[in-house]
């Protein structure tokens, strides 16, 4: 990896690619400081540090870099488009005519599917800019310079216009820089709080400014299992399954074709970290709109349907429900992730548009009869490779919930480090097709 960021250095552009993704992400980060007009910064700064941790925000302000928290103008992070991509491929699930688009491809597909898909998020956008206004205005109109019509207008435009600036972003990385530029931001905001992450180890370490031999042994023990977490995510990420297709000869004119053997390559992981997004935020939503339509229910007194329904949502990210909620809400998360995998995979990933090719291209899987059976043989091997990891993912995303529930927090958990690997390496694999396609043998060898 380190031969190829020092290769790509050295090439003018790439170089150029990298320099302009770096502009983007500083822009990006210094918006994160950026606080909405008509917010009382002391104020808010009070109410934030007097507040309980890991509450339904804590998702929101990990992928946000922690303007969630500052309620900048990157308060909503990219959430909404992240939001709004799930609605459009369940939608294209059910609406022939967007099934076309997605499926087809090409230029005027993409621009289509682009197009719903940032008009629904600025949809999205004002609806939890509302929602975000309305939680922080009940018993909290202090932190609110002049409260009002006026200022909760000027705040839901803002926190709009940073969403819109920060999809603009994204599509800027992904034409002119590198990597994908949705995912990019994702995982700047994630990384920007692991130096907090560094000082909660620290202080187990040094504790009231004292020498502590068992907070030592627990930081070597984090560190530890942070690294076996990492590597366990890379070999899961990048092992694959190859599926063996031979093509038969065939004489064309005065020529003879094929003959040659290949391979399809599955991967282990083939829907990445997505189903772990898409249950993030299908778990958070309910929550989102039971905080803007019924703020009663949210308090942690509170009692009935809705503030159960509220602290089941939350569970996921709080530490501050029963253990029954948190055992409850991680099954769940547990099995929307299954479900978003085997969704995810099988939308890339078509057996029998695959099979099919294959056979019209004169080849066949040794071994298995060409058509049907081939079909099924690919949706058996799928099948397993999908519930493998579908499992994986989804027990990486809940031990950090389950261990809350023994006292011992991991401020860095499983889905942050899912997220930050698999970006990493699909901007590493990304340098290196540029690096290819630049010069033809590469710097690989």
């Amino acid at each position: 990896m380190f031969k190829t960021i020092k290769n790509a250095l050295k090439t003018p552009d790439v170089r150029k690619r990298l320099l302009y993704t770096l502009l983007l992400i500083v822009i990006f980060r210094f918006g994160c400081f950026i606080t909405v007009p008509g917010i009382d910064a002391v104020a808010l700064s009070d109410l934030v540090n007097s507040a309980t941790e890991n509450t339904l925000s804590g998702l929101i302000n990990l992928i946000s870099g922690g303007a969630f928290s500052k309620l900048s103008i990157f308060a909503m992070s990219i959430t909404p488009y992240i939001t709004a991509s799930i609605v459009i491929q369940l939608l294209a699930m059910v609406i022939p005519s967007l099934e076309r688009a997605v499926k087809e491809g090409g230029e005027e597909g993409k621009a289509k599917v682009n197009k719903y898909t940032k008009i629904l998020t600025i949809v999205l956008a004002a609806i939890e800019a509302i929602g975000i206004y309305i939680s922080y205005s009940v018993g909290n109109s202090g932190i609110f310079v002049n409260p009002g019509l006026k200022t909760a207008t000027i705040m839901v435009i803002s926190l709009m216009t940073g969403t819109a600036f920060l999809m603009w972003l994204g599509e800027q990385i992904t034409s002119k820089g590198i990597g994908n530029g949705i995912s990019m931001i994702i995982f700047i905001g994630i990384i920007s709080s692991l130096p907090d992450a560094i000082r909660a180890v620290y202080s187990r370490i040094i504790m009231g400014g004292t020498f502590s031999t068992t907070g030592l042994l627990v930081a070597i023990a984090i560190v530890l299992g942070a690294l076996l977490l990492v590597a366990g995510v890379v070999f899961v990420q990048q092992a694959e399954r190859r599926v063996p297709v031979q093509y038969a000869k065939k004489v064309v004119g005065r020529k003879m074709y094929g003959g040659q053997s290949t391979h399809i390559p599955l991967k282990l992981a083939m829907a990445g970290v997505m189903p772990v997004i898409f249950a993030s935020s299908f778990m958070t939503f309910p929550a989102m709109l039971i905080q803007i339509f019924n703020a009663n229910a949210t308090s942690a007194t509170a009692t009935g349907f809705w503030a159960g329904l509220y602290k089941f949502s939350i569970a996921i990210s709080s530490s501050n429900v029963a253990i029954g909620f948190s055992i409850a809400s991680a099954i769940v998360y547990l099995l929307l992730i299954i479900g978003f995998t085997f969704f995810y995979t099988y939308a890339t990933f078509n057996p029998a548009e695959v099979s099919n090719n294959i056979k019209k291209n004169g080849g066949f899987i040794p071994g298995i009869r060409a058509g049907k059976p081939t079909t099924d043989y690919l949706s058996s091997i799928l099948s397993k490779l999908t519930w493998f990891g579908g499992l994986f993912l989804a027990l990486i995303a809940i031990l950090p919930m389950l261990m809350k529930n023994t006292g011992f927090n991991i401020a860095f958990g499983g889905t942050s480090i899912l997220i930050v690997v698999g970006v990493a390496l699909e901007t590493v694999q990304q340098l290196e097709s540029q690096l290819v396609m630049r010069h033809y043998k590469g710097f690989l060898e």
